[in-house]
């Protein structure tokens, strides 16, 4: 007897996404998510707390708890060019 294959099955989440029209919004999220954990676990590694850190950003400790929350997308790009500077990283975006 023949088993009916799922129509999804053997296909990637990014295919669904894509198929599905939130592959855009699902990929900006996952960013800000990698980005928002890349600099917390380098201010781990500095050991730098959050009220330090945001003294070297020049800024308050609100738009730092900002760009480390991963579920807050209106960050700008300059704001986390200052937060990769801060922790002696730099940030790199590029278009594919």
């Amino acid at each position: 007897m023949k088993t009916k294959k799922h129509p999804n099955e053997g296909s990637s989440l990014e295919d669904f996404l894509q198929e599905d029209g939130n592959l855009d919004a699902a990929t900006l999220i996952a960013v800000k998510r990698v980005i928002a954990w890349q600099i917390e676990e380098a201010m781990k590694k500095n050991k730098l707390t959050k009220s330090a850190m945001a003294a070297r950003m020049k800024t308050s400790r609100n738009q730092l708890d900002r760009v480390l929350n991963p579920d807050d997308d209106n960050v700008t790009i300059e704001t986390l060019q200052r937060a990769a500077k801060a922790v002696g990283r730099s940030l790199r975006l590029e278009l594919s």
